[in-house]
Formats: structure tokens, sequence, C-alpha cells
């Protein structure tokens, strides 16, 4: 965030610069998208696009509360974990381009790239299936007794999968320090929600795992970053899992191929007239900031950061043919040499 932008806000003060903070990766998450989206329209992006649109406020809001350390699996649309977690966004923009600085090396599409050096582990086209992934972190933080969490990501169309219950399963039984965030946008590509599930809130099923779950709107900022706050420092102090479910909609298709003719047209301008960046912009305006001043400045700012990604990801090569059986598997441990005073069964031969 721009730092004149903290310094002329009357009363500045850490919650202050926080808020400020927090809209600028709401906006920088938006700002980075659109742009992949035009680009994926110039042929320039390898593999599918699967837009986050409208869902800012969920990463923003769950991501922010978080450690060094903690261990995060996004889903396809949660572009902006990998941004909030600390991948450079030239890093990030050339894994959509497959080019050779991208984060497998041009190896593979966004979809399932993944940092482990930020603790971001890849989604897989298997949506659902990180979570017994993350369920595996918590276990370890758990048995180290480490101070970290893990959070896993899905839909309310993964919810329904046989891994995802029994990874919540598994976590609920040994009070395991993993958070679950469902984004619920009512549409497992398109199958709404009605047509998948017979109640209403995917939280309801964490009582049937021993823990919590929790409802908040996905597209009010506050009210996720309120119950985040809360429930990771519960899971965190060593009270077992939760699950948090975030209302929401996905303003695109599944992905940039699909137009979402199986939606109504006027269901999509009611949640248009929810985004959660708007409403985050009234807030901080009723709290005396000049908004229209800020949002110049990080509009600038995030222009100016989304386009240095690009030409980041354009000037990278791409990887070397040479180069396209590395990496797929882990290499052979070092060979155990024998210790040069060693004597094995005293010299017996």
């Amino acid at each position: 965030m721009p730092e004149s932008i903290a310094r002329g806000e009357p009363e500045a003060s850490p919650r202050i610069e926080y808020e400020l903070q927090l809209y600028y990766w709401m906006k920088l998450i938006r700002a980075f998208e659109d742009r992949v989206s035009r680009l994926h329209r110039q042929n320039k992006i390898v593999g599918g696009v699967y837009s986050g649109a409208g869902q800012e406020a969920i990463v923003t809001g769950i991501c922010a509360p978080l450690r060094d350390g903690d261990f995060v699996a996004p889903l396809h649309r949660d572009m902006g974990v990998f941004i909030m977690r600390g991948v450079e966004p030239g890093r990030l923009m050339a894994q959509l381009m497959g080019k050779e600085t991208g984060l497998s090396r041009g190896k593979d599409s966004f979809l399932h790239g993944g940092d482990m050096a930020h603790f971001v582990f890849g989604s897989t086209s298997m949506l659902g299936s990180s979570l017994p992934v993350a369920v595996g972190a918590a276990l370890k933080f758990k048995m180290k007794r480490d101070p970290n969490i893990a959070v896993a990501f899905f839909g309310e169309g993964a919810s329904s999968r046989g891994d995802v219950h029994e990874a919540m399963n598994f976590a609920g039984v040994h009070k395991l320090p993993v958070l679950f965030v469902c984004e619920n946008n009512r549409y497992a590509y398109s199958t709404p929600l009605e047509k998948q599930m017979a109640i209403e809130d995917v939280a309801d099923r964490a009582e049937a795992y021993g823990f919590k779950g929790h409802v908040c709107s996905g597209n009010d900022l506050l009210a996720v970053l309120e119950v985040t706050e809360r429930v990771v420092d519960k899971v965190r102090a060593g009270e077992g899992p939760a699950l948090i479910e975030c209302k929401t909609y996905r303003y695109r298709g599944h992905s940039e191929h699909d137009a979402a003719l199986y939606r109504d047209k006027e269901e999509l301008i009611e949640w248009e007239s929810r985004d959660p960046i708007p409403r985050f912009e009234f807030y901080l305006e009723k709290k005396g900031h000049d908004i229209k001043r800020i949002r110049e400045q990080i509009d600038g700012k995030t222009h100016q950061v989304v386009q240095e990604a690009v030409d980041y990801a354009e000037r990278s090569p791409l990887p070397d043919a040479k180069e396209v059986l590395e990496d797929l598997y882990a290499p052979p441990p070092a060979p155990v040499t024998p210790s040069s005073n060693s004597n094995s069964n005293n010299g017996a031969r």
C-alpha cells in the first residue's frame, strides 16, 4: 500500500493502516484477476482461468489474520491467496503464462501451481482433494507442537465429495488445528445449490464431525474478518478444527469459456449490488476517510504492480524442452557413507 495514503489520514493509527491495507489487497486482487481475464482473451494465458471476481473479501478476510508458517490450501478461484501470502505478482503472472520463472517453471498451469516456500499448497482438478493434505499438515503441527494452523478452502459443490468428509472427520476426531473455509457461491459449475444439497448451510455439517460451523456474508470484509480472527485464535489455541462458510457469488462463469447462461440475469445484478469493494469503501468513507483520494492512489498503485507483473512475465523465457523430465520426482537422498571409525560386528566377516 502506498505509504502516503496512511500518512494523510486523520488520526493515523495501526488500525487505520490495517484497514487501508485490507482495502489495497482487495483492489489488487481484483485488478490482477481482471488483467488475467483480458490476457486470456488475448491467448497469452496457458490453461484455464477461473476468476474469483466478487469473492475478494473472503480471501482477504481469511488470510489477513494468518501468520508466517501457516499452511494454506487454496482453490482454483483463490489467486488472491498467493498474493496475500507473499508470492511475487511477477512469478504468479509468469506461472499463468507458462514461463520458466513461474512457480512450476512452466511445467503446469495456474490450477496446479503452489509455492511451499510461502506454505501455499497447489490445488488439483479434483476440487476438495486438498483438504486431506491440509489435515495432514495440521497433524504435523500438532505432533511437533508447532504454533501454526492449516487452512483449506473448498466450495459447496466439493462438500459432497468423500475426501472432504474424510478430512473433516479425521480432523474432528483428533482435534487438529485446521480451519475449513467454504466459499459458497451457490453454483458447482452449473449445478445450483438446491440441486445438490438438501440444506441451506454447509456449516451445519460441522456438528456431525464434532466441531463448530460458522456462517457469514462472504461479500462483507468486516464480517469475514471478525469471525476469522475469533475462530483462528481458538484453533491456534488447541481447541480443534472449525468451519467458516462464506456466502458469496462469482461474477463470471465457472471459467472464462463458460458464459454461465444457466444463471438468471436479475440474480447476477442483485449480487453485483453487494460487491465487497464498494461496500468496504462506504465503510471507510463513513469513518471520515477521503475515499475518492484513496481510491485514486490505490488504483494507481495496483495498476503499476499488475503492469510490472505482466512485463516481468512477458520478458521471461519459455521453459527449455530439455528440462521437461525434471522436477517429476523428489531427488534421491544422498548415499549414506559408513563412518571411517565404525567397526561393524567388531570386525567379524
